[in-house]
């Protein structure tokens, strides 16, 4: 799944090709893709629309047009847009053809992607309750997260990928910002003493900058929209990693299930202390 590194990647390369294009017409092949709403409901507001910019919000991308309205596209595992568009690409389910020619292909091989068009003044209200602060912004303070975490029982690895938590950590990041924090991902989240929390608010931002400053990580499906796979595999300290030696001690990465996903860390970094 797309986590915060790879939709900012695609993010950063749509916004400035698409802020001030004007939406001529849109094609929506997959009626999955707007459920509950009828994608030609979804097609038609769109068309004659003017794109101010391209945004995001966790893992969200957000398309903000001139009108107010904004169009939130969430890629899940498999979403993907193609820009410019090769002729009937596979995996295609939408279609957005732009004022200057150009076309801008959603394509998407699991089709569990979703596109939600909201009208001014809906936005704020979307967001209350499902995300948590952003991670890369100022708000992402040691007590902002020491507050989603406290009084929590369920392991640190699943705090983190609770979206209310902190927004666009994902099973990739959520591994690679607890190897840098040196805490192990079965440790109770409300058992995080404070100097532990300020370690993981710390590994949690340098997890997602070396990941979009490598373009996100292609472990299969991912592209960016020019085609181009994330070089961020071969950076990954712990995910996916069993058996081979840890980047810091030497140690054998190991694999667990934690919060119901396989989860990677390293013993001897990241030992399981006895809490009270």
């Amino acid at each position: 799944m797309p986590e915060l590194p790879e939709v900012e990647t695609i993010r950063s390369s749509l916004a400035p090709r698409l802020a001030g294009r004007r939406i001529e017409r849109v094609e929506i092949f997959d009626p999955r893709l707007t459920q509950p709403e009828p994608p030609e409901a979804v097609a038609f507001a769109l068309a004659g629309e003017q794109i101010a910019d391209v945004r995001r919000r966790g893992k969200y991308l957000v398309f903000a047009l001139e009108s107010g309205r904004h169009l939130l596209v969430h890629l899940r595992m498999t979403g993907g847009f193609e820009y410019p568009a090769e002729p009937d690409g596979r995996h295609r389910r939408a279609v957005v053809k732009l004022d200057d020619g150009s076309d801008v292909a959603y394509r998407d091989m699991r089709r569990f992607g979703r596109w939600l068009l909201l009208e001014p003044g809906e936005l704020e209200d979307y967001w209350r309750g499902r995300l948590g602060s952003e991670p890369l912004e100022r708000d992402f303070t040691t007590a902002s997260l020491a507050r989603g975490l406290s009084g929590r029982k369920l392991p640190v690895k699943a705090a983190l990928l609770d979206q209310r938590a902190v927004a666009g950590i994902g099973n990739i990041y959520a591994d690679e910002a607890l190897w840098w924090a040196r805490i192990h991902p079965l440790r109770p989240a409300g058992s995080l003493s404070k100097e532990e929390v300020a370690a993981l608010r710390k590994g949690v931002r340098k997890a997602l900058e070396v990941g979009i400053a490598r373009h996100g990580t292609t472990l299969r499906d991912y592209r960016d929209p020019d085609g181009r796979r994330g070089r961020m595999r071969g950076e990954l300290r712990v995910y996916g990693r069993e058996h081979e030696p840890g980047r810091r001690c030497g140690t054998p990465i190991e694999r667990i299930r934690a919060a119901g996903r396989g989860t990677w860390y390293c013993p001897y970094c990241q030992r399981l202390e006895r809490t009270t």
